[in-house]
């Protein structure tokens, strides 16, 4: 038996504006073969029919992508499932009255048939804990790169355990074991990146998988236990698989701190020939005067300088005990922000991206000659 979702050949793919229906496919030997249309619509140019979801190559919002990944998966398990447990005889409307049953529950049961019969997936309940818990966006953004390495995790034990059969998580069954196992596939998902290339076509990244640290890890696994508490304390499982599960601290090296003198020494770097590795110079040194975190510094505005000084609610502590943070500013950090009063918008200063933000400090400690020898700990070998 094998349920597909397909677009119909006959449609034009180079209408860009245009919208096809996305049909179901059920086969089961020579005896069944039906199609019946899904409530699925979609541009034919974003359907990868061999695969059967959005292309992976092609450019597209990631929650139309996500939205319509997750649907077809859900869409598929619940006919298989549905297929598999029949206790009628196969018509051929069978597969149109089993769509009808999957979008118009209420039409054939009762609310409380609908309760007692529906149990989500892990990653539904994921979805809805991302929903109902209060998270920042930053935290938010991790924890839905963890939901999407538990989908690859899904499709590997489904390809590479079961054959192509497919596989399911449900909070109830997972164990310490199905942690264990999780954890090994987290651990080494760079390789299974070039074994299983179809897992990342189908849940992709912005970038390949890397080799993941032990801190990493533990810092992924934290996220999962924090998402078991949530269902435990709002009445969805009874299961309690961490408790079985030990996990240690992170083990990070010893922090190396710039002196005030070498912190100087950066200010005074003449930069004029690289005018954006500048900028970034006095973003951070402005940074290092005011102690910040650096989600902090990028949300300053102009409303944050007050009678000569920066005033701040940081945003890790705005949620449990919010303090304003008041730090008089100094005669260099005075003229840094006056440097920079005429940038655009509100902003206190120009800042980029985070990402970019770390590449530049290391060319700036590099151009100001800053290069002491110190012992550093590798995060992804422990050595």
């Amino acid at each position: 038996m094998k349920v597909s979702l397909i677009v119909k050949k006959s449609v034009k793919r180079y209408e860009t504006d245009s919208t096809v229906t996305i049909y179901a496919r059920l086969r089961d030997g020579r005896q069944v073969d039906m199609v019946a249309p899904t409530n699925l619509s979609i541009n034919p140019n974003l359907w990868d029919d061999k695969a059967e979801q959005v292309k992976s190559k092609i450019i597209c919002d990631d929650e139309l992508r996500s939205f319509y990944n997750d649907e077809v998966r859900k869409i598929k398990s619940y006919l298989e499932k549905e297929y598999q447990s029949k206790e009628e005889e196969i018509t051929k409307d069978w597969l149109k009255i089993a769509l009808d049953k999957y979008y118009n529950p209420k039409k054939y049961y009762t609310e409380e048939e609908i309760a007692a019969e529906y149990v989500p997936t892990l990653t539904e309940l994921f979805d809805e804990f991302l929903t109902k818990h209060k998270l920042s966006e930053v935290r938010a953004k991790n924890y839905r790169v963890i939901k999407r390495g538990i989908q690859r995790y899904e499709l590997y034990v489904g390809t590479a355990k079961r054959g192509k059969k497919g596989f399911t998580l449900y909070i109830d069954e997972v164990t310490p074991d199905t942690l264990r196992d999780m954890w090994d596939f987290f651990e080494n998902e760079y390789k299974y990146f070039e074994l299983y290339p179809a897992i990342y076509e189908s849940i992709p990244e912005k970038r390949t998988p890397q080799p993941r640290g032990r801190n990493t890890l533990l810092d992924c696994f934290s996220r999962i236990r924090t998402f078991f508490y949530w269902c435990n304390d709002n009445k969805k499982t009874l299961n309690k698989p961490f408790d079985d599960f030990p996990m240690e601290e992170c083990t990070y090296g010893t922090p190396y701190y710039i002196t005030i003198d070498e912190r100087n020494k950066i200010y005074a770097t003449n930069l004029k020939r690289h005018p954006q590795l500048e900028i970034q110079r006095d973003i951070f040194v402005f940074q290092c005067l005011i102690g910040c975190r650096v989600g902090d510094l990028i949300k300053m505005t102009k409303g944050n300088l007050i009678n000569g000084a920066i005033e701040y609610i940081p945003c890790k502590t705005k949620e449990g005990r919010p303090l304003t943070v008041r730090v008089p500013l100094n005669a260099t950090a005075q003229e840094i922000v006056a440097l920079y009063k005429n940038c655009e918008g509100n902003k206190l200063l120009p800042f980029f991206s985070e990402q970019k933000y770390n590449v530049a400090i290391k060319r700036i400690f590099k151009a100001a000659g800053l290069k002491r020898m110190v012992t550093v700990l590798n995060p992804t070998t422990r050595e």
